[in-house]
């Protein structure tokens, strides 16, 4: 089983997920807009149906954008992710060992980078794991892209100032 591939088709579910929530929700949103529309004239009811309105044009927004995340991943899987050697620099595709230093302590993670999905964990086969999405777009990604195999680097993250070094690149 190829891991990668693996978290980019998790990583499809959660979006296939966010979709259909958000399409359901606006679909809810308008059908209770059209109702109190159609039942009553009273201006706090117009209100009411104003504001459902705004609700499912919001969920509209969400759906829309899940599914445009959704084809810019599909896009990168069909073609084809790119293995990374130890010694590669990192990219778009790679999967990173990272050790992170503050104040509190240090701790290890295992991230992916990917084009869109920033901040979600999967879980690894069998609930063994799990990897961190980071995105190039994102403070620890802007970081991380072009950085080798005992590169070090610091990023807040979460209001916290901490050191960030790359043991291995895969």
């Amino acid at each position: 089983m190829d891991i990668k591939r693996f978290f980019v088709d998790q990583l499809k579910e959660v979006y296939q997920a966010r979709i259909a929530n958000a399409g359901k929700a606006e679909s809810s949103s308008a059908d209770a807009a059209d109702h109190i529309r159609g039942e009553s004239s009273r201006r706090e009811d117009a209100k009411a149906a104003a504001m459902e309105g705004r609700l499912a044009s919001g969920h509209r927004r969400r759906r829309k954008q899940a599914v445009t995340e959704m084809e810019t991943l599909l896009d990168f899987a069909e073609k084809g992710i790119k293995r990374f050697r130890p010694t590669d620099r990192v990219g778009l595709g790679a999967m990173v060992d990272v050790r992170i230093e503050d104040d509190e302590g240090e701790e290890e993670r295992t991230l992916i980078v990917l084009p869109v999905g920033a901040g979600e964990e999967l879980s690894g086969p069998g609930g063994d794991g799990f990897v961190v999405v980071v995105t190039p777009r994102s403070p620890v990604g802007k970081a991380l892209v072009g950085a080798r195999e005992g590169d070090s680097f610091e990023v807040v993250v979460e209001g916290r100032d901490r050191e960030w070094t790359v043991v291995d690149v895969a």
